[in-house]
């Protein structure tokens, strides 16, 4: 069978986000470009994920000028190497930092456990501006 590729929806590549656990963050970081591997939830369309009060990551996506959000992209796969087939979701936006306490309740409540232990007491948001994905099925 050959392969076909092919562009998602944005409704399809929802689908596919929200019933992930593990994407890939991607900005450029103090030292250069970094794409870094959390676990997240999404709540109300937006990505929410967990990092420690003071980290790298935390430092690295604050822009020091009030309420100016930094950039990023956000990816989300699944890859079947054996049958060549597999999908990808790609969203770009702003990455918001959740110190209100009011959005502080709402991500709470998603119960986001970090996968890699530790205190991890700071949640970042991204609300997608682009959302893009693509398949590769057999036909």
């Amino acid at each position: 069978m050959e392969p076909i590729l092919e562009e998602l929806t944005e409704a399809e590549a929802l689908a596919l986000m929200e019933r992930a656990e593990v994407g890939r963050i991607g900005f450029s970081g103090r030292y250069g470009p970094i794409v870094l591997p959390v676990n997240y939830k999404v709540v109300d369309g937006a990505v929410v994920f967990r990092v420690a009060v003071g980290s790298s990551i935390g430092e690295d996506l604050r822009t020091g000028i009030a309420d100016a959000e930094y950039k990023v992209a956000f990816e989300i796969d699944e890859i079947d190497p054996a049958s060549r087939t597999g999908w990808s979701v790609m969203i770009q936006g702003a990455a918001h930092h959740v110190d209100d306490e009011r959005e502080r309740a709402v991500v709470l409540r998603a119960g986001i456990e970090p996968w890699a232990g530790g205190e991890r007491e700071h949640f970042v948001q991204i609300k997608p501006t682009v959302i893009s994905g693509r398949r590769i099925r057999r036909g």
